[in-house]
């Protein structure tokens, strides 16, 4: 008679292989609780670590029992129904999160993504069935941090910033998990950490920026107070004199510290592309007509002849204003009077001519093309442009690269009418950045200069209709 054993009452199904691993997913999960309870701030992410650290422990070890006979028929739908809720609330979570194989612990191109969600796979570009992680992973600093947690079992949480056009700053936690089939395995969740880091920045840059750029005109008026409370006190044309002097430099202040707030609002949404609609034609007439006024009293005529054009673009209206209204007021500040400012739109650009490279001094007249900003290379992707054009002294080649730092000018045209915040370009480069066009500047000694913004081209309303 064959010998059988009976099966205990408490023990689990011999298939499962939650018996052998469930002690120490029970501890790893107790030891994040604990950690939530003692850590309140952190608590954001402990405790789906707890949830997924009991999930992955389930879905990696499971597997299906073919000697212990059939399973109970009442309990298969509540297994199954408590699998799809797991993998419903592993998919549902906003921060990207995934496991990673270990491997052989001195073979880094072993490290394998095995499951990761949604959020994961559209962060870091891999399908669902998994991929290797260096390739997609790369930060020195994280990835040691995952080899602590997959051969050291330690917990770790590590910052770095990812590369792009459009910087964005992550926290990644790591933390162990049970080892399953194919090794050790190690949790890791991203966090976005960009919008924090851009606040601190914009804080540090404003205080940094105002605090040295305010310090000349507040000398000045102090300045002027003294000399006004001492010996011209009683002198009426010194007295008018200095008071027009203080008026210039309030009003430089005033102009500066909205130049830095406006800078400061604009980088913080940087890494967000804008989602309107704008017609850039109509956008730059409303800047001429705008403008009407400021080129009148320079003598300056601005010329603007396709004001019929249709232009739509993806953009902020008020942000593409800001663009156009800086390189207009710039164009007029340099013109000589009786100059004019020329802006030419063309509405359909292929992305090969809005991203194409330098060329030094071999156009027209020995001009010098630089892009300052090389819009994102989507496939396919069509720009507008507004190409704002004076007739100035023109700008040398080797200025032409720090056209966009904050506070920068060209020597010898830093005084008299032409002054002004030194922050317009930085704001325009930064707001191009962020609607992920281009912006780029073509210029020679006393052949003027002619700037070109590019944003990406919307569908015209027909054609989307016509879908």
């Amino acid at each position: 008679m064959p010998y059988e054993v009976s099966p205990s009452p408490v023990a689990p199904r011999t298939g499962s292989r939650l018996w052998t691993v469930g002690a120490g997913a029970g501890v790893s999960v107790a030891a994040l609780l604990a950690a939530a309870a003692l850590q309140p701030e952190n608590a954001v992410w402990l405790l789906p670590t707890a949830a997924l650290v009991g999930f992955t422990t389930w879905a990696l070890n499971r597997t299906p029992s073919t000697a212990a006979g059939p399973e109970p028929a009442r309990e298969t739908p509540d297994h199954d129904q408590d699998a799809g809720l797991l993998e419903n609330v592993f998919e549902a979570l906003a921060e990207p999160v995934f496991v990673v194989s270990g491997g052989e612990a001195d073979d880094i191109a072993g490290r394998r993504i095995i499951l990761a969600n949604g959020p994961a796979r559209d962060l870091l570009r891999i399908q669902r069935g998994g991929a290797l992680l260096v390739p997609v992973l790369r930060d020195p600093a994280v990835l040691e941090a995952v080899d602590e947690a997959l051969f050291g079992g330690l917990s770790r949480t590590t910052d770095y910033a990812g590369v792009g056009a459009q910087t964005r700053h992550w926290r990644a936690c790591t933390c162990p998990l049970p080892p399953g089939p194919a090794g050790p395995l190690a949790l890791v969740v991203l966090r976005d950490e960009t919008e924090v880091r851009r606040m601190e920045l914009m804080r540090v840059d404003f205080l940094a920026n105002a605090s040295h750029e305010l310090k000349t005109p507040l000398a000045s008026l102090s300045g002027f107070i003294e000399t006004l409370k001492g010996h011209a006190r009683d002198d009426a044309k010194a007295r008018d004199k200095f008071l027009d002097i203080m008026a210039t430099q309030a009003d430089r202040m005033s102009r500066l510290v909205s130049d830095l707030l406006s800078l400061s609002r604009i980088e913080l949404n940087e890494h967000i592309p804008p989602a309107g609609r704008v017609d850039l034609a109509r956008a730059t007439a409303d800047v001429v007509d705008a403008v009407s006024v400021l080129s009148a009293d320079r003598a300056v005529a601005v010329r603007f002849e396709d004001r019929e054009l249709s232009a739509p673009v993806h953009g902020d209206r008020d942000e593409i204003l800001q663009v156009v209204q800086n390189l207009v007021d710039n164009a007029i500040k340099y013109s000589p009077t009786g100059g004019t400012v020329e802006i030419v739109i063309r509405p359909d650009i292929a992305l090969d001519e809005a991203a194409a490279p330098w060329s030094g001094g071999n156009r027209g007249d020995g001009a010098t093309r630089l892009p300052l900003v090389t819009p994102d290379r989507e496939q396919g992707q069509r720009y507008a442009a507004v190409t704002v054009r004076d007739h100035g002294p023109g700008l040398a080649r080797e200025h032409l690269p720090r056209l966009t730092e904050r506070f920068y000018r060209v020597e010898g045209q830093k005084s008299g009418e032409r002054q002004g915040t030194g922050l317009g370009l930085a704001i325009v480069k930064h707001i191009v950045n962020r609607h992920r066009g281009g912006l780029t500047v073509e210029s020679a000694p006393g052949h003027g200069a002619a700037f070109t913004a590019y944003f990406p081209l919307a569908p015209r309303r027909d054609a989307v209709t016509a879908l």
